[in-house]
């Protein structure tokens, strides 16, 4: 890959858009088009679109999208690539810093790309001069699972699971992978199960296993959030204990961190209003905690 540092405008020259290259990536959710039409609405299209020296779009659809929607000038940028799948591979490179990929959707991305991979590495073998007729078995067509998960930047085991998954997995696995609701190794052990039953069953056994980590997930946000919630007051009362309110304290505090005198004002305001909160807290606590936690005493002690 080399920038051939020429550039040209959109009123100079009309990109070309391959579909093999636009559909390579994931599209964008509908938040994160908008998010970038508002952008390039308010800002214009500030960053130069992609293109090989074919002037086919490497790097840049939604932006050329965007921009021919609203007629909006735009600059693009020429590098030259060896080969298409080296085009592919930068522009995969260029847009995983600024997505959230998931191994789902790089595992997607690298089996688009497995039949080029696949094409090199036969090339590549037939042009080695050090083979021969008498040359030992171990010389065979090379297994290219490995350097397709390395271009995509993930495991090997990973890359195997996820092929496995893409070619067998029940349609309702599948939606559940590319809509991040599972992952990857638990997708893979849901296969393995259903893959015991009759092909006709599979589908049906797979939506009732999904459904039930749909409900264990939730169970398990519904207890992290109320952990976090937890700490959050735990660590107030730390904090708040370890205050000695004197006067000479409060000095040091106000002088130490040379409040001014519009700060001082403010944190008197913030001091009331902490008050109040825990005052609140204070008040939960003996009139609904404390009296349920009573009249379930005496509702024992009747029984």
């Amino acid at each position: 890959m080399q920038n051939k540092k020429v550039e040209y405008n959109s009123s100079e020259r009309t990109p070309v858009v391959l579909p093999e290259m636009e559909q390579l990536l994931p599209p964008l959710s509908a938040e994160q088009f908008s998010a970038l039409e508002e952008d390039i609405l308010e800002n214009g299209c500030y960053n130069p679109i992609i293109v090989n020296e074919d002037m086919d779009i490497v790097d840049g659809h939604n932006r050329f999208r965007i921009c021919e929607k609203h007629s909006l000038p735009f600059k693009m940028l020429v590098f030259s690539f060896a080969d298409p799948l080296e085009a592919k591979q930068w522009a995969l490179n260029t847009q995983r810093g600024r997505r959230n990929l998931s191994l789902w959707e790089l595992g997607q991305i690298a089996l688009k790309l497995k039949s080029e991979i696949e094409a090199r590495a036969r090339a590549n073998q037939g042009s080695r001069t050090d083979l021969s007729v008498n040359s030992p078995k171990s010389y065979c067509p090379t297994d290219t699972r490995k350097e397709i998960a390395q271009i995509v930047g993930i495991g090997e085991q990973a890359m195997g699971r996820i092929a496995q998954l893409a070619e067998s997995a029940p349609l309702s696995l599948k939606e559940a992978l590319g809509n991040k609701e599972v992952s990857i190794n638990r997708g893979w052990k849901i296969l393995k199960a259903v893959q015991q039953l009759p092909p006709e069953e599979q589908d049906s056994a797979a939506a009732e296993m999904l459904s039930a980590v749909r409900e264990i997930d939730q169970l398990d946000m519904e207890a992290n959030r109320r952990h976090k919630i937890a700490a959050q007051f735990c660590k107030a009362y730390e904090k708040a204990v370890i205050l000695t309110p004197t006067l000479e304290n409060v000095r040091c505090w106000v002088e130490c961190t040379r409040m001014k005198r519009d700060e001082i004002e403010d944190s008197v305001q913030e001091s009331y209003e902490l008050a109040r909160t825990f005052q609140v807290i204070g008040d939960l606590l003996k009139d609904e905690i404390l009296c349920r936690n009573r009249q379930s005493e005496v509702c024992l002690d009747e029984n």
